[in-house]
């Protein structure tokens, strides 16, 4: 019984991701771009993207800028309050590497010094198309490795059962 109800979260989790935008300390050229692929004209609620306000709620964490280190351990409570299985996607030049102020003395980098990042989609600033881009192939590559995952497990299953028989 718990199997089916992890595949329905499953299955409703890559129908239907909830986003949580953040900016770390961005110039706002790409959260003005993100806000832009929220909005009706690029409707990427058809992909059944949501824009949530709390990270308990999220499954995606979107981060635009370079991590300041005053924002560093905001950043990190942030990651470790969302549910697993939890994805960020690096938006923007800044996000991906520290872009013009990666050496300054607040800058710590990009998101990826802080926490792991699942995309990174360079730009500056992006455009919506790439961040509603960037955002369906994660979510492909996630459906993917959860069918193998899947797959492996029936498997095994059968693995076990064949050997069960033999015996």
């Amino acid at each position: 019984m718990s199997g089916l109800i992890d595949n329905l979260m499953t299955w409703a989790r890559l129908k239907s991701p909830w986003i949580l935008h953040f900016n770390s300390g961005a110039c706002n050229a790409c959260d003005i771009e993100i806000i832009a692929a929220l909005t009706p004209r690029f409707d990427v609620e058809r992909f059944g993207l949501m824009l949530k306000a709390t990270p308990r709620h999220a499954d995606v964490l979107v981060c635009s800028g370079p991590v300041t280190r005053q924002i560093e351990k905001r950043l990190i409570r942030i990651y470790e309050q969302m549910p697993a299985p939890k994805f960020v996607v690096a938006v923007g030049t800044c996000a991906c590497s520290g872009g013009v102020f990666n050496g300054c003395y607040n800058v710590a980098g990009g998101v990826n010094e802080v926490i792991p990042v699942s995309a990174f989609i360079p730009g500056c600033p992006v455009r919506p198309e790439a961040v509603i881009d960037g955002v369906v192939k994660l979510l492909g590559h996630f459906e993917s490795s959860v069918r193998a995952a899947d797959l492996a497990a029936a498997k095994a299953a059968e693995s076990a059962l064949l050997s069960g028989q033999s015996k």
